[in-house]
């Protein structure tokens, strides 16, 4: 489903003032597989053209996937195709293109084929290779992280009711996914009313000697300490595993039963812990808002279309009812029809994600019985893509149309408050060119222990979560920092940001370069900003420090550049609320790292360092005595009696503890 790339005239992002499974072995194979092509080293499509067409007619009429190259190495482009000399001879015929593409074969330098046996394959190498490098002429799915789901798990005799995220290779039974993570959380909390499972790891389960307040509170029936037989303790998970699957009437109609039986017999606390678990089911049930009859498992994708923008709605309907839905924000250069557009979205959304049986859409994807074949090889049963033309699939639909229009819409009207705090801060701070990324540095520590420096990034679109940075400070090297010197931690994170940017991009051709740095501090951070800048050649990069005003009041902040006096806004000014936002974010994103590599630091365990001692051979140890002070005191048999610890493992880590390196 190779989509046509988008144009690449793209906003200018350098500075003011100044002129980057089973396919696993192909992508491997793909430099020997490659067809070089040494296109133009100037921008002109005419010569580009002439050399592609050459290049073609060294090609077989055999599936495969294409990549065009810079003059620096980067992949500009991936696509797939069923006969590649066909598709790469089509890039030079300039009637058949727009003019963006054809700035796209001009930007080129050279070209990569990789063969494939189907085009099913070419299209599953195509979506893979694009989540790995992101060119940026094709369309890109900006937020790709991985759904909850929530874990039944059954490598244990009494499982585990727990939230998962990422890959599913632990054994047992997975719902979802959940679109917000909240949720999820909100209902494994009611699933521990309803089925009383243990939430806790298997390694705090091992350890526990009585049991924990979630069996005080009748949240679990505390099979740790044996107060429920394994027998029990099966309904239990089959109980929710079913009412998971999607069978809650059964459930719920056996668990009145035996609030009936209870009270008939006047059991009465018995009774009302069986109504208990029955509000639990209810109110689990009160928040899927959609019944569908006849769909099961489904997902639902509305797209919207505005301004050269696009929105896809995501509804998860999983065993009938609705697990909720997301708003996704394809990136392309608004030139993409809706078609293409799906078709590119469902080849990346899906390219790690299984896929439920049934994917309705708005808009039929391009090459959609292609789209069936290569998601159906991928899950390993039939995936039907279609779109719904009547009935209560339709009207589903038409729900997740019209949220993808509101959700369109309030990101237009975002992005536009958002372009006009930009420009005010372009002309408050004398820059010249249009803002479309400004950096926030800031740094954290306690008195000198577990120094990290941070930075956030901004632009257009609000906040950039991909540009966000952690700086671990360095004692030693270049700009090497001691305890406590917080100008000299500025100076060291500025001069690694843009020693590497430097490195990896000395034309400044790529978005990653800031016209804007806010810099958390007065003019000693500022002056230390300078100094490297300067020392760099990044001088025409404006760097503004903000502090707190007298008594450190909000609202009252000074503003300091270079050769120029200090400054303040008006408490109520739009612009003083946006830096206000921008300096808030980098203190929250800096507090919050540093307060994890400390808790990192406190909760690291001796064992960490034992040569030879991975996290199974962890568990097991910590499993057999309980914690890491007892391993160290153990003797060489007590150590060999740990499953999986041979002799030279268990006299490795006895010297460990004996010889003073783990003490």
């Amino acid at each position: 489903m190779a989509e046509q790339p988008p144009s690449s005239s793209r906003p200018s992002n350098r500075p003011s003032n100044k002129p980057s499974n089973k396919l696993a072995t192909r992508l491997a194979e793909a430099d020997a597989n490659s067809v070089p092509a040494t296109l133009s080293p100037e921008p002109d499509y005419a010569t580009g053209a002439q050399v592609i067409k050459k290049a073609a007619d060294r090609l077989p009429a055999s599936p495969g996937v294409y990549r065009m190259l810079s003059h620096e190495g980067e992949i500009l482009y991936v696509g797939k195709a069923r006969q590649l000399a066909r598709r790469v001879l089509s890039y030079s015929q300039p009637n058949r293109l727009s003019s963006r593409l054809m700035r796209m074969v001009s930007e080129a330098k050279s070209l990569e084929v990789t063969h494939t046996n189907t085009e099913v394959e070419a299209l599953l190498l195509e979506q893979n290779l694009i989540k790995q490098h992101r060119p940026r002429f094709n369309i890109l799915l900006k937020d790709d992280k991985s759904f909850a789901h929530i874990l039944l798990t059954r490598d244990h005799p009494f499982g585990q009711l727990t939230k998962h995220r990422g890959s599913q290779k632990r054994k047992g039974d997975y719902f979802g996914p959940f679109a917000s993570t909240s949720a999820v959380n909100r209902t494994v909390t009611t699933l521990t009313r309803a089925f009383m499972l243990r939430t806790c790891s298997d390694t705090i389960y091992s350890a526990r000697t009585r049991p924990c307040l979630q069996y005080q509170i009748k949240r679990c029936t505390a099979p740790c300490v044996g107060k429920v037989s394994e027998e029990e303790y099966g309904a239990q998970m089959r109980a929710a595993h079913a009412f998971l699957s999607g069978r809650s009437d059964a459930v719920q109609k056996e668990y009145a039963q035996h609030m009936q039986e209870a009270a008939e017999t006047l059991n009465f606390e018995e009774a009302a812990l069986w109504r208990n678990r029955i509000r639990a089911l209810t109110a689990i049930q009160a928040n899927q808002d959609i019944h569908l009859d006849g769909l099961s498992d489904a997902d639902v994708l509305g797209l919207s279309e505005q301004a050269g923008k696009f929105c896809i709605q995501v509804f998860f309907i999983r065993a009938g009812t609705n697990y909720g839905n997301k708003a996704f924000f394809p990136k392309g250069d608004g030139s993409e029809q809706p078609e293409a557009m799906m078709a590119a979205f469902i080849g990346q959304f899906y390219e790690d994600m299984p896929p439920p049986k049934t994917i309705l859409v708005s808009h039929l994807p391009e090459e959609a019985g292609l789209i069936r074949e290569a998601l159906s090889l991928q899950a390993g049963r039939k995936i039907d893509v279609s779109k719904p033309a009547r009935g209560g699939r339709r009207s589903v639909m038409e729900l997740a149309l019209k949220n993808a229009e509101e959700a369109l819409a309030r990101q237009l009207a975002d992005r536009s408050a958002q372009t006009k705090l930009l420009d005010e801060l372009a002309q408050l701070f004398d820059i010249d060119t249009p803002i479309s990324r400004v950096e926030i540095y800031d740094n954290s520590h306690i008195q000198g222990s577990h120094a990290i420096g941070a930075m956030v990034a901004a632009g257009p679109e609000g906040f950039i979560k991909s540009g966000y940075r952690i700086f671990n400070i360095r004692k030693d090297g270049k700009y090497g920092v001691q305890d406590g010197d917080d100008f000299g931690m500025m100076r060291q994170m500025i001069f690694r940001r843009f020693e590497r940017a430097l490195r990896e991009d000395p034309e400044r051709n790529t978005a990653n370069w800031p016209q804007l740095l806010l810099i958390d501090g007065g003019r000693g951070q500022l002056n230390a900003v300078l100094e490297v800048l300067a020392e760099l050649g990044l001088e025409d990069i404006r760097a503004v420090g903000v502090s707190k005003g007298p008594e450190r009041n909000a609202g009252r902040e000074q503003f300091h550049m270079e050769g120029s006096e200090s400054f303040t806004l008006p408490f109520n000014a739009p612009a003083m609320h946006f830096l206000q936002r921008l300096r808030d974010e980098s203190h929250r994103f800096a507090i919050g790292s540093h307060r994890a590599r400390r808790t990192k630091a406190t909760l690291s365990s001796p064992l960490d360092g034992v040569p030879g001692i991975g996290p199974k051979r962890k568990k097991a140890l910590l499993t057999h005595f309980g914690s890491a002070r007892s391993v160290a005191r153990a003797g060489m048999r007590d150590l060999m009696a740990v499953d999986g610890i041979s002799e030279a493992v268990a006299q490795q880590i006895y010297d460990w503890f004996h010889n003073g390196q783990g003490s």
